[in-house]
């Protein structure tokens, strides 16, 4: 057990679980965090009206929430993050990886986020990122490195990667994976804090740089680079 988490004044950092899709897995969070000296479990959400509800009577330092950005319309993880950034601006944010291939947490962190854990994360994982975004500091799961390295670094055996992708701006591929999986021009303005007239031109970009015609297009390309699966579409 370790106390260098411990909230100004000595008193036990309070976290508060939010799982709506993934209830189960508060369980074990609550389990790894009580047995902590230095935090506890003060509340569990498991929707948008027990999330607000729990903001304001519990007053946690730390939120963990699920990151399901690719579940739907609405963009519901987004929605909860910037619930969480609204009702109580203080709290720090930690979010779940609960499906996907990791290419959320880019998006996470710019909604709000201030870490980013993966399934694989062990027990030590999850106290190290809670104490972590206590204190202010951004914390990112190891095993993210390492996607990005095999995403961004690595390159074919003749040393380049030429691919349409490439030319994309960072802002252009986040558009592209929300909308291959069905995001309206309105969700996708409403996670960046954008006009529609603004993603509207974005999308108008992408398909002309892929040379798509339609969202079908951008739905197989998605697939085949990996960034989405069958199932998130």
């Amino acid at each position: 057990m370790n106390g260098n988490g411990a909230a100004p004044g000595g008193r036990r950092l309070g976290v508060l679980l939010a799982f709506a899709e993934f209830p189960m897995l508060a369980t074990g969070f609550r389990s790894i965090i009580d047995a902590e000296l230095d935090m506890t479990v003060v509340g569990e959400a498991t929707g948008p009206e027990a999330l607000r509800a729990e903001l304001e009577a519990s007053a946690p330092d730390v939120v963990i929430s699920e990151l399901v950005p690719l579940s739907g319309p609405g963009a519901t993880t987004f929605t909860a993050l910037e619930t969480i950034r609204t009702l109580r601006p203080a709290a720090r944010i930690l979010a779940v990886e609960c499906r996907g291939s990791g290419d959320g947490f880019g998006l996470a962190l710019k909604a709000g986020a201030d870490g980013y854990l993966t399934r694989e994360a062990e027990p030590g994982d999850v106290l190290t990122a809670i104490r972590a975004v206590s204190h202010g500091q951004t914390y990112v799961s190891p095993a993210i490195v390492t996607r990005m390295v095999n995403t961004y670094v690595l390159r074919t055996p003749g040393g380049t990667l030429e691919d349409a992708y490439e030319s994309l701006s960072e802002r252009e591929r986040e558009v592209l994976l929300l909308a291959a999986v069905g995001h309206t021009n309105r969700e996708i303005a409403k996670v960046f804090h954008l006009s529609e007239q603004t993603v509207h031109h974005h999308r108008a970009t992408i398909m002309r740089k892929l040379g798509f015609h339609d969202r079908v297009d951008l739905v197989k390309f998605a697939i085949r680079r990996g960034m989405v699966g069958v199932a998130d579409t």
